[in-house]
């Protein structure tokens, strides 16, 4: 019998052009990779905070929005390379994020995100961009096979603590 492939698992949510978007993004992340597995530490919802509050003042035009999308692929950790959590924030504004240089007095969020995540990087949408970033398997300790509830609309719970 063979069996069908498990396809990523996709996680979105539109927010509004507001302040309250950045802690509705983080609740929303740790929601899902609770339901996920997410035994790893918190650097995806830190991530989750800057990409959403850089979107917020540079990205998102008056009157409009952005849609955070959550990817979990259940077959990554066969692959230390392949991503198991990929974070996007998709904006309509003009412009392309980059690492500040040394005499910028703001604009450290990337940094963060450099640092914390296995990769990140800009993709093109029309119009504006997406900001994102990944976590390999191995960063995570998800495990493969792991889906979370049957309905991934209702959630719950808290994120699991760090392993030592």
């Amino acid at each position: 019998m063979n069996e069908e492939p498990q396809l990523p698992l996709v996680r979105e949510k539109f927010l509004r052009r507001e302040w309250q978007s950045i802690p509705a993004a983080r609740q929303f992340a740790r929601e899902a990779l609770a339901d996920w597995g997410w035994s790893g530490p918190d650097d995806p919802l830190l991530c989750v905070s800057e990409l959403a509050t850089n979107a917020l003042l540079h990205g998102v035009p008056p009157g409009r929005g952005f849609l955070l999308r959550l990817t979990r692929d259940a077959h990554a950790d066969g692959d230390p390379h392949a991503a198991a959590l990929r974070i996007e924030v998709h904006d309509s504004g003009p412009g392309s994020p980059r690492i500040p240089d040394a005499a910028d007095e703001s604009g450290r969020g990337l940094c963060i995100v450099e640092a914390l995540a296995d990769k990140w990087g800009v993709g093109g949408r029309d119009p504006g961009k997406v900001v994102w970033c990944e976590f390999t398997a191995r960063h995570s300790g998800l495990r493969a096979g792991d889906t979370g509830p049957a309905y991934p609309g209702l959630t719950s719970g808290r994120m699991p603590a760090a392993r030592p």
